[in-house]
């Protein structure tokens, strides 16, 4: 019985991380759910092939705990239109200080496009090229590697919140977005309503920026809650809501390896900002970012992916 209380406690922190944080699971509770989180990895794989150079002198080995990168999209993506990543989030994970970094990048952010070779909007990557010029020019703004990307459709993203069965979020604003009204203090939202949280930016004075705060909440809201789940009646609407609404081009060996080394990390996640100004350029709107902020969080991402021993 102990036994068993113990491989359902593994199995529930495995969940939790599974969802959207990338660490996700390559732990076994019985043949069944192996079986499950073997075919949700299948359909969510998406190889890619990329044009720009990767920025690492040596291939990254997970098995031997090196820090990695991941790039987090999410995408529109509705009938007739390739859509464009409105959200942008890096996350920087590091065994070694059981931590990691998330970053949202603005996106209205002026960088060059690589591929394309001139300066737009950094979410415009998305519409030019798909997931491999957005990891390029992501690489390139950042300065450092991009070794793994995840896609969430959002359109999907509610039924993720969903099988979860909701997530609990501090709001720090009252607000109306899609006719919901979203008052100040704790509140608990299913999936319709996450969606609409993370989307609203007019009403909020800090603009994109205060969207991105939300944004990395109900990411976090995500994982508290999935790593929270007493039973496993459900883990299979959770792992079909993941499989039809992610791609990545993470293998299941390579889970695997994550959920051995990299799990601690999990439990700690540090959000970080990038400032940026707001600069009409021929009538359209662009964040600027001024070149010693873009070092501070390059130094920053370096730093935590030990990048400069």
């Amino acid at each position: 019985m102990r036994s068993q209380k113990r491989k359902k406690k593994k199995w529930t922190r495995i969940t939790g991380i599974l969802l959207l944080i990338l660490l996700i699971a390559g732990g076994v509770y019985g043949y069944s759910v192996l079986h499950s989180v073997k075919s949700t990895v299948e359909t969510m794989h998406q190889p890619i092939e990329r044009i720009a150079p990767k920025k690492r002198a040596e291939p990254l080995t997970l098995s031997t705990k090196q820090p990695f990168s991941v790039l987090m999209l999410g995408v529109d993506e509705r009938k007739g239109d390739k859509g464009r990543s409105d959200t942008i989030i890096i996350l920087t994970v590091n065994p070694n200080k059981h931590s990691v970094k998330m970053l949202s990048i603005p996106r209205d952010t002026r960088t060059e496009i690589v591929g394309k070779g001139k300066e737009d909007k950094i979410n415009h990557a998305y519409a030019f090229g798909g997931v491999p010029m957005s990891m390029d020019t992501i690489e390139k703004f950042l300065d450092i590697p991009i070794d793994y990307y995840m896609k969430i459709n959002m359109e999907g993203f509610k039924d993720i919140v969903d099988a979860v069965g909701g997530v609990t979020v501090n709001n720090d604003l009252d607000f109306t977005q899609d006719g919901i009204y979203f008052p100040k203090g704790r509140i608990k939202l299913n999936g319709e309503k996450a969606l609409s949280f993370t989307r609203m930016r007019h009403e909020d004075p800090r603009g994109d920026f205060g969207r991105q705060l939300r944004q990395r909440e109900i990411i976090q809201a995500i994982i508290h809650e999935g790593a929270s789940v007493s039973s496993l009646a459900n883990y299979n609407s959770i792992l079909g809501a993941i499989g039809k609404n992610v791609k990545t081009n993470l293998t299941f060996d390579e889970m695997v390896d994550i959920q051995k080394n990299y799990k601690d990390a999990a439990n700690n996640i540090e959000q970080i900002s990038i400032q940026e100004k707001g600069t009409m350029i021929n009538k359209i709107y662009y964040g600027i970012v001024a070149p010693e902020e873009k070092q501070r969080i390059q130094n920053e991402l370096k730093k935590h992916l030990e990048l400069n021993k």
